[in-house]
């Protein structure tokens, strides 16, 4: 809890994101505690219809939020077809749920507003 404190006091902006409904709810808990606005496929009325990925990023796309997943493959592919999009951040499983929640915040603060057409990667070390 120390963690999440001390890297709250360097957030000085908060990043809009959306998360597929793979996507581990302590880590969307652990983001909106350090400031992110953190919107999950369930809150959207998203979940459990088999929307396909390319739906997936448009939704992300048309809420001006950038697509937080684990699902790197596919994401990767849809990035390379079509880099038209408000930022894909993909992510390596981590049973840590603060250490994921973490190196994610450190990339959305080491990359603030740049992530119009960007793919990101987070990897568990």
């Amino acid at each position: 809890m120390i963690l999440l404190k001390t890297l709250s006091l360097f957030n000085t902006t908060m990043e809009n994101l959306y998360v597929n409904e793979n996507f581990p709810l302590p880590v969307v808990q652990f983001l909106r505690q350090l400031g992110h606005d953190v919107l999950t496929s369930l809150e959207a009325g998203n979940a459990n219809q088999r929307i396909p990925d390319e739906d997936v990023l448009a939704f992300s796309n048309t809420q001006n939020r950038i697509l937080l997943t684990l699902n790197r493959r596919d994401f990767i592919k849809i990035h390379r077809q079509n880099p038209n999009h408000s930022g894909i951040m993909v992510c390596t499983e981590d049973s840590d749920f603060e250490a994921l929640a973490h190196r994610i915040h450190t990339e959305l603060i080491k990359n603030r507003s740049q992530f119009l057409k960007q793919l990101l990667r987070v990897y568990k070390p």
